[in-house]
């Protein structure tokens, strides 16, 4: 490969003003943070954040930057790796088809810390929202490319962490150029389809990514020297071509269920059946869903921690078919227990579908079929997860999103009153959002 260095990935991260930017990617870009602090908020809650909290005590020691869902202040590092933690915890955070990952969560925690940490107002944190998820995707397919592999979250989102902070403490081009490389070379390599089949706190490796784009950014400021990043070669090169003229965070889903995104169609497809059917889960004797091979390979057993329930087809469709919902209220270990939810996860079978399986990763589309006692077969339409970019995800959904999923942390009248602040006040400074969120928590 041959590499140039021209900037102009540099000049965009630092340069972008939220003034120039179109007011659909304004919109889109406080639609994300609202997406982003509801992860946060639930996350708080998660045994990841508990480990999280207790990595940055003992290695980063404390300090004045705040953690949304701690009361105790830590150095920058803490803070971003605490966030780090907790932000991809329940899953619940946006996705990109293209690149298989999880963009937004994988730099909030970062980004989040140094925004606090140096007292930027609210507007310039969601311009560097904007900056991190172009960069995170653009380079996430870079990489997809170079190595051919699936990697997940935390691999893309070192340089998204690593070009949202620079921009943050103000880095120079060239300092920006060497941040880009360092977290691109050194970003963790994760294998995300191992946690498809065998889930844990590893998942889609966010923490480390966090990590490795903070460590990068540090680094630069001691002295230490990369030397190019894939998106300055001629092969890659191309991914920068539309920047300022196509906005990458208005392809983006957006997840209603605290699971991977490819259980989503199946739980919607039977949810389908029953409200238009008048179907009970006590009504139910047989469930076939007919899937892609990526959503069949999701573990089924019976979850003892939050992320075997998360990272499985089996106890998300039987949860929601017994409950009618997946959030936060579904993964304790009370839900875990039910069981009428264990008896229906009895019930479910997983087909691979050769024509929705070839429509995949564009697609992810799920058929469910329902035999009741009483002998009548029921079948869905072909879903898909609700809440993909052609949908143009705006204001209301992502409100009604938060409201829903932070309901079991904070009280409506608090919700109503942060969700103006989002909304409405791109002024304030983000370290009055984030103790706000804390002294209501």
């Amino acid at each position: 490969m041959v590499f140039e260095t021209d900037y102009k990935l540099e000049e965009f991260i630092l340069n972008t003003v939220w003034e120039d930017l179109p007011e659909k990617v304004q919109e889109r870009a406080q639609v994300c943070f609202i997406d982003l602090m509801g992860a946060l908020l639930i996350g708080s809650r998660s045994q990841q954040f508990d480990a999280g909290i207790k990595l940055a005590k003992s290695i980063f020691g404390k300090g004045s930057v705040a953690v949304i869902g701690s009361k105790e202040g830590f150095s920058f590092m803490g803070a971003a790796t605490a966030m780090g933690h907790s932000s991809n915890a329940y899953d619940i955070d946006d996705g990109h088809n293209i690149i298989r990952a999880h963009p937004g969560t994988s730099f909030i925690g970062g980004i989040l810390a140094a925004a606090y940490e140096k007292g930027i107002s609210y507007k310039e944190l969601l311009t560097t929202l904007v900056v991190s998820y172009e960069t995170t995707i653009r380079m996430g397919r870079a990489i997809m490319d170079y190595y051919n592999f699936a990697h997940s979250s935390g691999t893309f989102g070192a340089v998204g962490t690593a070009a949202g902070v620079g921009r943050i403490y103000g880095f120079t081009k060239e300092q920006m150029n060497n941040v880009l490389s360092v977290s691109e070379f050194n970003a963790p390599l994760v294998p995300g389809i191992r946690s498809v089949e065998y889930p844990s706190m590893n998942k889609d490796g966010v923490p480390f990514g966090v990590m490795i784009g903070a460590i990068a950014v540090m680094e630069t400021l001691c002295g230490f020297i990369g030397n190019k990043n894939l998106l300055e070669s001629d092969k890659y090169r191309h991914y920068l071509n539309d920047l300022n003229d196509n906005y990458e965070i208005m392809n983006l889903y957006f997840k209603p269920y605290t699971c991977c995104r490819w259980a989503h169609p199946a739980i919607d497809s039977c949810l389908e059946i029953m409200r238009n059917n008048g179907i009970s889960y006590k009504d139910i004797k047989e469930v076939t869903i007919h899937t892609f091979k990526g959503a069949s390979m999701l573990s089924k057993i019976i979850p003892k921690t939050e992320d075997e329930a998360q990272y499985n087809i089996s106890y998300p469709v039987a949860a929601a078919i017994v409950t009618g919902d997946f959030g936060l209220n579904q993964l304790t270990r009370e839900a875990f227990e039910n069981q009428d939810i264990l008896v229906m996860m009895e019930k479910l079978k997983f087909k691979v579908d050769p024509e929705i399986d070839g429509k995949f990763p564009q697609r992810r589309i799920c058929r469910a079929e329902i035999i009741t006692y009483d002998g009548q077969r029921f079948i869905s339409s072909e879903c898909e997860p609700k809440g993909e970019a052609h949908e143009n995800i705006g204001m209301d959904w992502i409100v009604e999103k938060f409201k829903r999923i932070t309901a079991p942390v904070i009280k409506q009248d608090f919700q109503d009153y942060i969700v103006d602040i989002m909304k409405n006040q791109l002024d304030i400074p983000v370290v009055k959002i984030i103790d706000e969120v804390n002294n209501n928590l």
